[in-house]
């Protein structure tokens, strides 16, 4: 059997690695990896791949950024051609990034199996392209890995047929753990050692448009993070979007208690996480990765695509008031945290349950 991999930015890397472990070990499967390009980075899209174990890929499409329509485009009209050539069995797509969705329509055309892995997560909120491309994607799958029993429900609850859908638990997850030992010992690291002299820190990522694109709502979250650094040291990997937004709109300057720093491998992020006091986030598995830990996490955002890290987890939904997010942060740095528990099926053995179901197609 003939298996293609579809991934296209930083995220699908930790969600890809798993899997194509496990297939390795079965001598039915032949693989190849796509990496569109759809997010890429060579200086980091290298240290990713050589702290995930993951081969050279296959095949780059090189698409680069674009506007969602443009980019999706690309990618199909690149990938289609892959497809025709390599002639594989099954097409594994990962997450909910424009790849996802165009390398999906491209085979569901061509009439090439589907499996989407991080299957039936959703936030309700359409106006999020990853919503929109999480939708389509679970629409054209064949096999649906979900992550979390709430997948489940969703994509019943949509007319998916049970046959389809096969709890998993989380691929992030198997990755988070396989290299958890790694990542406690990156204190020494050059990129971790100005921090080392932190007994307590904030560690924050934001990215999403809603939060770093318009003046008005950065500046507002910058301001509350000089305010609550007079407490705690804030370490700031910046995104590059994020970096540039700060710099074009003149807004008031970042305390010196805020330390930005550049992007971090995964394996230096991984380290933060482990010993932050709080995490303030946008991102999607960061949430997943907080509950894992046990790490208390804010998440600036109206909703989220996996509640079941704040029914069960670390995280609470803050939204994008401010004071909601400083009386957050100082009732957890007060020591009020919530109880949490790491959900079902969260336990490293997601990539060797995908790999045996596909091996009884």
């Amino acid at each position: 059997m003939k298996i293609i991999h579809v991934v296209g930015a930083r995220p699908n890397f930790m969600k890809v690695a798993p899997v194509m472990a496990a297939c390795a070990e079965n001598k039915r499967f032949e693989q190849c990896l796509v990496h569109t390009g759809q997010h890429y980075d060579e200086k980091m899209s290298d240290i990713f791949f050589q702290e995930l174990g993951l081969p050279i890929p296959d095949i780059n499409l090189e698409v680069g950024s674009g506007s969602h329509a443009e980019q999706t485009a690309k990618i199909m009209i690149r990938f289609e051609e892959v497809v025709q050539q390599q002639q594989p069995d099954l097409a594994l797509v990962y997450g909910d990034v424009n790849s996802t969705v165009a390398a999906a329509l491209v085979c569901a055309k061509l009439n090439v199996k589907i499996g989407h892995v991080e299957a039936g997560l959703r936030s309700g909120d359409r106006t999020m392209p990853e919503e929109v491309n999480r939708l389509v994607t679970d629409c054209l799958a064949d096999i649906l890995f979900t992550p979390s029993p709430d997948g489940d429900r969703n994509l019943i609850g949509e007319g998916v047929d049970k046959q389809k859908i096969h709890l998993v638990g989380n691929v992030m997850i198997d990755t988070l753990v396989r290299l958890l030992p790694s990542a406690k010992e990156r204190w020494r690291s050059e990129a971790l050692e100005q921090f080392s002299r932190f007994d307590r820190y904030c560690l924050v990522t934001l990215h999403r448009p809603s939060n770093v694109d318009e003046a008005k709502m950065l500046g507002s979250i910058l301001s509350t993070l000089n305010t609550l650094s007079l407490r705690i040291p804030i370490i700031f990997p910046i995104h590059p979007r994020t970096r540039d937004r700060v710099q074009t709109l003149n807004l008031e300057p970042l305390s010196p208690d805020v330390h930005c720093t550049e992007p971090l491998s995964y394996l230096d992020f991984l380290a933060l996480q482990t010993r932050a006091a709080l995490v303030i986030t946008d991102s999607g598995g960061i949430q997943e990765e907080t509950t894992y830990l046990g790490i208390p996490c804010l998440t600036v955002r109206e909703n989220t695509e996996r509640p079941i890290t704040m029914e069960m987890g670390t995280n609470i939904l803050v939204g994008q008031n401010m004071d909601d997010l400083y009386n957050a942060a100082q009732e957890i740095l007060d020591g009020n945290v919530k109880d949490s528990e790491i959900p079902p099926l969260w336990e490293g053995n997601a990539g060797k349950r995908i790999a045996d179901i596909i091996d009884t197609l």
